[in-house]
């Protein structure tokens, strides 16, 4: 909640500004939509429809993660 003084400044009129870019950077870092959904107080699909273009260039970054953590152990290394 902002005091009576802070709303009144340049900045306090423009809280909203400030959160949305917390938010585009939060998604720009990485942090998961779902995390940044819920500290936002969104849902993941509306975080998503306002700030789709934030993931944008991360797909690449996935597919390696995705196929990363798809790998499994070689059953017969581990046999020795």
């Amino acid at each position: 909640m902002l005091t009576p003084y802070e709303f009144g400044t340049p900045l306090g009129r423009r809280v909203y500004d400030l959160r949305h870019t917390r938010l585009t950077n939060w998604l720009h870092a990485g942090v998961p939509a779902a995390t940044v959904a819920e500290r936002a107080g969104d849902s993941v699909p509306v975080l998503l429809t306002t700030y789709a273009r934030c993931v944008d260039g991360q797909l690449d970054d996935l597919k390696q993660r995705i196929e990363r953590a798809g790998e499994l152990p070689d059953p017969a290394a581990a046999r020795g």
